[in-house]
């Protein structure tokens, strides 16, 4: 798997990608520690003078104010993504393989019908990744979106659906464009909410 791995096609312009390769032996601090290393240089490079991302009391990264942003990581990568200006920002990165009994539980019979492969243009993997990203976005919008944070709601809970080649999820009402980026073992997905 290489580092610098590849924005999802079409994703939205102003968005600013950085990635940081987990150090060994790649546990949790070292997770933190690149995600950290990540944002600080998608902050920079999308203009912030703060470079700081602190945790809110429920655990999400807290963005300096005119940039939105999130952070994933696998136990190889580390992946933030800032978008100035935008209303919430998911980001996911997944490198687990999906079990069918995974995507039963976590995707609706007519997501699995319409969105999987062979029919659809998607694997369980990355639409796992979409709905987890789409739930960062959707949490950061807290209580501004009548959604909660993220005690509050589960993030298969989230409906997914194609329009043209877009793909949207939702929950309660209130939607998020995602896109998704496949590699053999990896899936990103972005969500970005103006």
């Amino acid at each position: 798997m290489s580092l610098q791995l590849t924005v999802p096609e079409g994703v939205a312009p102003g968005a600013h990608f950085q990635w940081r390769p987990v150090r060994p032996p790649r546990g949790r601090d070292e997770q933190s520690a690149a995600g950290r290393a990540a944002v600080a240089a998608a902050l920079a490079e999308s203009g912030s003078t703060d470079l700081v991302v602190p945790r809110e009391p429920d655990g999400r990264p807290r963005f300096p104010p005119g940039f939105a942003g999130a952070i994933a990581h696998t136990d190889r990568v580390a992946v933030a993504v800032v978008v100035p200006g935008a209303e919430a920002v998911g980001v996911d990165i997944e490198d687990a393989v999906i079990s069918p009994r995974v995507a039963r539980f976590v995707l609706r019979d007519r997501e699995r019908a319409a969105l999987l492969r062979p029919a659809g243009a998607y694997s369980a993997r990355d639409l796992f990744a979409a709905k987890e990203a789409a739930f960062k976005a959707l949490c950061s919008l807290g209580g501004g979106g009548g959604l909660g944070g993220p005690d509050q709601f589960l993030f298969w809970w989230i409906e997914l659906d194609q329009t043209d080649a877009t793909l949207v999820a939702s929950y309660r009402g209130v939607s998020v464009p995602v896109w998704v980026r496949s590699e053999p073992r990896l899936s990103l997905a972005v969500a970005i909410r103006r």
